[in-house]
Formats: C-alpha cells, sequence, structure tokens
C-alpha cells in the first residue's frame, strides 16, 4: 500500500522519459573582473589603487535539454546578461577616486553537460559542467574618446560549473541552480594613450549566477 501510494503521489512521471525539452530562465548574477596589475603599476606612484568592484545584475534565457542516459543531458541555455564590472582607482597626485563603470549586455551561449540523480520523490539533484561563448553588445573596444578609462574586448570565452534541485509539479519543473561562471581570455584591449589602462595588464571575466529554470 506505501508503495502504490508513494507511485500516485509522482508529478510528470512521463517526464523523465522525454527526448527533449525546453524551458525559461530567470537569475540573478554578481559581476566582476579579475585584475592583474601590469608592471608599470609597480613602478609610478601616480595611480596607487586599481581594483575590480562587484555589481548586481539580472539575467533572461531559454532553455532547451537533451537526452542522452538516464544520468545525463545535454543542455544549451542562451541568456541575455544585464551587468556592470566596475573598476575603481584612487590616485595620489591628486588625491582623488575614480570609477569606471563597464557596462555590459552580453549575450551568453552556454552548452552544458548535466549529471543526475536518480529522482528522490518529486525531487532531483544535479550538476553542471560545460563551455560559454558570450559577445558583449555594448563593449567599448571600438570607441576612441580620450575620456575612456579602460577598453573591453566585445568577445569572452570561458567555463562554467554549478549544481542544482528539480522539483517536480504537477504541471511543470521548477529548479533552482547556483553556478559559477569564469572567462579564460584576457578581454583588456591594452592603449598606450589612457594612463588608467596602462597600469592594467589582464582582465578577466568572473560572475557567480542564481537561476531559477521553469521547465515543462
Amino acid at each position: 500500500m506505501s508503495t502504490i501510494s508513494a507511485k500516485a503521489q509522482m508529478n510528470m512521471e512521463e517526464h523523465d522519459r522525454k527526448p527533449y525539452y525546453f524551458g525559461i530562465t530567470l537569475a540573478a548574477n554578481q559581476s566582476y573582473f579579475r585584475l592583474s596589475h601590469s608592471d608599470l603599476f609597480l613602478h609610478q606612484d601616480s595611480i596607487m589603487v586599481a581594483e575590480p568592484l562587484k555589481t548586481v545584475g539580472f539575467n533572461l534565457g531559454l532553455l532547451a535539454n537533451l537526452r542522452l542516459s538516464n544520468r545525463f543531458d545535454l543542455r544549451f541555455n542562451p541568456q541575455l546578461f544585464f551587468a556592470n564590472k566596475n573598476l575603481y582607482f584612487r590616485e595620489n597626485y591628486p588625491d582623488r577616486s575614480t570609477e569606471k563603470k563597464v557596462e555590459s549586455i552580453v549575450v551568453s551561449f552556454p552548452l552544458q553537460i548535466k549529471f543526475k540523480s536518480d529522482r528522490i520523490g518529486n525531487m532531483r539533484v544535479y550538476t553542471i559542467a560545460g563551455m560559454k561563448l558570450d559577445h558583449d553588445l555594448a563593449s567599448n573596444k571600438s570607441v576612441r574618446l580620450a575620456e575612456d578609462l579602460v577598453k573591453i574586448n566585445k568577445t569572452t570565452y570561458g567555463y562554467e560549473i554549478g549544481a542544482g534541485f528539480e522539483f517536480y509539479f504537477p504541471s511543470f519543473i521548477f529548479t533552482p541552480e547556483f553556478k559559477i561562471s569564469n572567462g579564460l581570455n584576457d578581454v583588456h584591449v591594452k592603449d598606450p594613450n589612457l594612463r588608467y589602462s596602462n597600469v592594467i595588464d589582464q582582465l578577466n571575466s568572473r560572475m557567480i549566477v542564481f537561476s531559477i529554470h521553469l521547465q515543462g
């Protein structure tokens, strides 16, 4: 009787046998740069501090999931990120602070492998790992204005790792997920005419994302 009762309470049992399914993504992110100083930073005494600032943004996206086996899925989760990756500079002469707001509207194309556990009633745990390609629609690489502090490349590639939970309801799956997204390439466009840019060697994108997927 207990087994019959447990099966009767199992939501969307046929969903596990679907070859593919789709969903939508709503997310919040914390974005920042990993900054490496140039040799010039150590040999000058004008700009005393150059460091990244963490900011909060949000994402919107779609989700496509292809079933590979009972344990593995292939997942494509294109998203639109709205985020800032700001930089803070502190000068000695004159004594002042400057904040560079690096606005980003990023189209992200991540491809991930999903490893999932057995269902425990109407809940499942999973992990993800994969690669991504990002294109920044708000990049200022081509801008030549003298007041620009730092120029940023348009394209980033990197990796993502994360984990989440799937909660099965009668008509949809509610999926909270946490992931870390790190860029591998240097997005700093060096320009000897920009004094703030000269104290920076490399900038690598970093992002922490909390997502809610709604899947059918």
